[in-house]
């Protein structure tokens, strides 16, 4: 029997299917392409991409979005408005250029090693994890990372591949953490992370088909 302890204590599914889109997307190496989205509902986590930023909707659905951008100087905090993607993913455009990081489309198999990254009050963290399968759960899980463990604020951290003999600057984005849950077995309970993963962040770029038509980003001189 399974039952699901979700981080900011709503249900939350391990909903990620085995999607064989293949390759990567987009073109910008990532700085730290995390960021920290304050909505009218609270903070959440969510990560800067070639087709834009992508979020779990945790706290908000709609509105204004105040988005906390981490660069090499600084942070800087940008204004924008939450659009709806699909399948539980949400969007919001900045008029600057982002630390952003690819995507990859391809479902990690079980037994292979993620790099699951964050952010705390305390500054960013990231750590390496398992993939794990069981067979009550369809979709993506994960161990918990030691930084997760005890916290209800990293929904939306980014899970990323990085390919062999690549550097860390390299990783691809295949999924955002959604939630915890807790499987019973005969070992006792085991506790796992559920990933929203590449079934759905596909629909980012399907969201984005106007991406190559885009105005030209804005220079600002308080963004080097």
């Amino acid at each position: 029997m399974a039952r699901q302890v979700p981080l900011n204590r709503l249900r939350l599914g391990a909903t990620t299917l085995a999607f064989a889109l293949a390759g990567c997307v987009g073109t910008r190496s990532a700085v730290d392409p995390t960021v920290v989205l304050e909505t009218a509902g609270g903070r959440e986590l969510g990560v800067a991409t070639d087709y834009g930023i992508v979020f779990l909707g945790r706290t908000a659905r709609a509105g204004h979005v105040d988005i906390h951008a981490f660069y090499g100087d600084g942070l800087s905090i940008e204004h924008s408005v939450i659009e709806p993607v699909g399948a539980s993913l949400y969007t919001a455009e900045t008029e600057i250029l982002l630390p952003s990081v690819r995507m990859s489309f391809i479902a990690p198999r079980p037994g292979s090693k993620l790099l699951v990254a964050g952010r705390t009050p305390g500054g960013a963290w990231e750590e390496w994890v398992s993939v794990r399968r069981d067979p009550r759960v369809y979709g993506i899980l994960i161990d918990v990372p030691g930084p997760v463990r005890g916290r209800s604020d990293q929904v939306g951290a980014g899970v990323y591949w990085i390919p062999k003999r690549a550097g860390a600057n390299e990783r691809r984005l295949i999924g955002l953490v959604s939630g915890r849950i807790l499987l019973e077995g005969e070992s006792g309970t085991r506790e796992y992370l559920t990933v929203l993963g590449p079934d759905e962040l596909w629909r980012l770029v399907s969201h984005r088909r106007d991406h190559d038509m885009r105005r030209p980003w804005v220079y600002r001189e308080d963004i080097l």
